[in-house]
């Protein structure tokens, strides 16, 4: 361990000089087994880090994110991957360990998202997970420990390249934090909020029934959003996250995009995307960004084009707005978590049309009444938590 890590450049190549460090003198819990992480690398993985630490404790599952620019773009604990759900994540040719598994779903929320992603894992990384990470494009990951294997896989990754970061799991912060903004620097207490079953008791709507898998995704999509650019709102199932829509000024809009991102999740596994003929040889992200333009209305667009011939080995049928829509009247069960209080009865009319069944927010505003009509219009069960978690 050491002191201070010299870094590459900050966010941009002309902050120069760059560094991360101990200012109590002490040693940096962190140590870089392989590649040169940078200044973005590094908040990417302390903040991940927290996450799927925070999601272990919360869940008792190993738990895995995938983050990018100070946001995670998915995260998932270890479940039971269905066939349809091993099929679009692209993992249905690997044996997969628990920890494999959560991270084959917070990589599969968002693919497009995902691409040079920075990973962080709550257990030590085992062989599985670091041959699923190795044919993936991503900068690094943290984790507590890697076994000889996983680390001979990874540290061959991007040409011998790929940053590999240990961090102490018993590592503990000052309760105090600062960051320096203008030359001003601002203190604050840590957000130390732990996140349990306890925020979930306070049900408002005339539907009181959140049953027990339903409560861990809430949990799942909170603690996410904890460590999540905000204004956010964040879109859970199945033990993994399906939607984020992060550092968005209005409520609204949070709510739209992680809406439009979990409806692409669900969409990936309509028939005709699982029966997309992909051409020989197609690269991975090609593959993954033609699958997100097929399920879009851009479709029409490529096909009047005619560029089809240079993504599929046959020409697909399009994917209808009809066919999406009766599609995703099936998805239901949906977890939804928001940062701050909803302050109009629009965001729930918005979640209910992506199958969301139980909500989890603040409460407080003056328009309460309003958001909670809209959950019983729809039968949907809503506990207020009392509990802002803005990260900025």
């Amino acid at each position: 361990m050491a002191n201070e890590l010299t870094l590459k450049y900050g966010c941009n190549p002309n902050q120069k000089p760059s560094r991360i460090y101990m200012k109590d003198g002490g040693d940096l819990p962190v140590q870089v087994l392989n590649g040169r992480p940078g200044y973005i690398n590094f908040l990417d993985a302390f903040n991940s880090w927290q996450l799927v630490k925070e999601l272990k404790a919360a869940t008792g599952l190993p738990a895995a994110a995938s983050f990018k620019h100070v946001s995670p773009a998915g995260a998932a604990v270890a479940t039971e991957l269905s066939d349809t759900l091993k099929k679009i994540y692209f993992v249905d040719d690997l044996e997969l360990s628990p920890l494999a598994s959560a991270y084959a779903m917070a990589r599969g929320t968002d693919r497009m998202s995902s691409y040079g992603d920075w990973i962080a894992l709550s257990d030590p990384c085992d062989k599985q997970t670091a041959a699923l990470i190795a044919r993936e494009v991503s900068d690094g990951i943290i984790a507590p420990g890697y076994s000889e294997e996983a680390l001979e896989i990874l540290k061959s990754k991007r040409k011998g390249g790929y940053n590999v970061v240990a961090i102490d799991p018993n590592y503990q912060p000052d309760p105090i934090e600062r960051k320096d903004v203008f030359g001003i620097t601002f203190e604050q207490g840590r957000n130390e909020i732990k996140i349990d079953g306890e925020m979930l008791e306070n049900i408002v709507t005339n539907n009181k029934n959140i049953p027990e898998s339903a409560k861990r995704d809430l949990l799942i999509s909170l603690i996410t959003l904890k460590y999540t650019q905000s204004n956010s709102v964040c879109y859970a199932k199945g033990g993994q996250v399906i939607g984020v829509g992060a550092g968005q000024q209005s409520r609204i809009h949070c709510t739209r995009l992680a809406g439009n991102k979990a409806d692409t999740w669900f969409l990936r596994q309509h028939p005709k995307v699982l029966g997309l003929k992909f051409k020989e040889g197609i690269r991975r992200p090609d593959r993954d960004n033609t699958i997100d333009v097929y399920i879009s209305d851009e479709y029409r667009d490529v096909l009047a084009e005619g560029t089809w011939q240079n993504l599929f080995a046959e020409k697909p049928e399009p994917l209808t707005r009809e066919e999406k829509r009766a599609w995703l009247d099936t998805l239901t069960d949906v977890a939804l978590g928001s940062d701050a209080f909803f302050p109009f009865g629009d965001n729930i009319e918005r979640a209910h049309k992506t199958g969301v069944k139980y909500i989890a927010q603040p409460g407080g505003s003056i328009r309460d009444d309003n958001v909670i009509d809209t959950c019983n219009k729809y039968d949907i069960a809503m506990a207020f938590t009392g509990i802002r978690l803005f990260h900025h």
